[in-house]
């Protein structure tokens, strides 16, 4: 089991060390190691049976049930500390991990995780470590095993590679925004005026978020119209959908109110303000998001002018309010840079076919998420025979 709370305190976190784990991490499959807390290598110590190692399961029991991660051979650190919130799994010789974690992300396997569940207050499992030990698994030979987590990974190393280049293209593209629109290096050569941004292009100026873009506050429907089963439009409540760039369909609704064009930034407008998507498709959207399209169809300028302004936004989160939002008004008028069309529409033709590379990698990451949820539950209950 993870530590007491109280033996993480905010006061022992470092700048680097041994990585605390937290729910971002436990996202999938296989850990997730794109943000940690660290702590000292004698704390990590002291909470020694909270250490985790490669080849180690871990699993959330309090908060978002249902999460089980394995820590594969080529994670980045030799050890983790588990947070309260986690218990951890060794294997032995009978199984391995990878195959443990394939079969209980399978609905047979979510059930028995989630079958102690108790929601009443925080959702949490009862008596986690105890309880997991008596569930009952039906195990392959050891090289069956093999079999099915080789071709199951296949799946999950194809969709890692390319939201790999997805970020890759992204970084890139903000790069290059940053490059232009920032420090206004392929124009040093030309003339520069004054604003109150500071000195600027001449023929560029600064206006109004609104004189290039059209704002949609969301709307959320009834409660009543909400359905998974397809009907209606697609409906996004806010931020707890968001992926790593498009959002993620769970729900729908046959009454929508607010819409969001395809392509259009999808903005979360309540805490966290700030966070950015792109609508993957025509969607209703909730009071927790607003969309941001431009007026002159320059998607991909849209997309990183708003990711340029997260450092203006995240002033939304503070401010000594409990609860960070941002309103219409506030949003419309908020002072951006608008550079003359020409330099827009050039880095448009520059920028426009890497948002469409990863939009095509993205529909290939959905096809082989498919394919492999399809396979999964029939490589475990022996319905496919390898």
């Amino acid at each position: 089991m993870g530590p007491f709370g109280s033996n993480i305190k905010v006061d022992c976190f470092v700048d680097s060390g041994v990585p605390v784990l937290n729910g971002s991490n436990l996202d999938g499959f296989t850990l997730k190691e794109e943000s940690f807390r660290y702590v000292t290598e004698e704390k990590a110590d002291s909470l020694k049976r909270a250490n985790a190692k490669k080849g180690d399961i871990v699993i959330t029991h309090r908060g978002t049930l249902g999460q089980i991660v394995y820590i594969p051979q080529n994670a980045k650190y030799e050890r983790y500390v588990i947070s309260q919130s986690q218990f951890r799994i060794r294997c032995n010789e009978h199984v391995l991990p990878e195959y443990l974690v394939f079969y209980f992300h399978t609905r047979v396997g979510q059930h028995k995780i989630l079958s102690n569940a108790s929601q009443v207050g925080v959702p949490a499992l009862a008596r986690p470590s105890t309880t997991f030990q008596q569930i009952e698994v039906e195990l392959p030979d050891i090289e069956v095993q093999k079999k099915i987590v080789s071709i199951l990974q296949s799946f999950n190393d194809k969709i890692e590679l390319n939201n790999k280049i997805n970020a890759n293209l992204q970084q890139q593209a903000q790069a290059i925004f940053k490059s232009w629109f920032v420090d206004f290096e392929p124009f040093q050569d030309g003339e520069f005026v004054e604003s109150e941004l500071g000195p600027i292009p001449k023929g560029w100026r600064v206006g109004e978020l609104s004189e290039i873009a059209t704002i949609t506050m969301g709307q959320s429907p009834s409660g009543k119209s909400y359905n998974e089963e397809g009907k209606g439009s697609v409906f996004f409540q806010g931020r707890a959908e968001f992926g790593n760039r498009f959002p993620t369909r769970r729900l729908y609704t046959t009454e929508p109110k607010r819409m969001a064009e395809a392509n259009s930034v999808l903005m979360s407008v309540r805490a966290p303000v700030g966070d950015i998507n792109v609508a993957y498709e025509k969607c209703c959207i909730g009071r927790g998001l607003a969309s941001i399209q431009s007026k002159f169809e320059y998607s991909s300028y849209m997309l990183y002018q708003m990711l340029s302004l997260k450092r203006q936004l995240d002033v939304f989160n503070g401010e000594g309010t409990v609860f960070g939002s941002i309103n219409r008004d506030t949003l419309n008028a908020m002072k951006v840079l608008i550079p003359d069309e020409y330099s827009i529409e050039k880095f448009e033709c520059i920028v426009a076919p890497m948002d469409k590379l990863v939009r095509t990698n993205y529909d290939e990451i959905c096809r082989l998420e498919t394919a492999r949820d399809t396979l999964l539950p029939k490589l475990m209950n022996g319905e496919i025979q390898l």
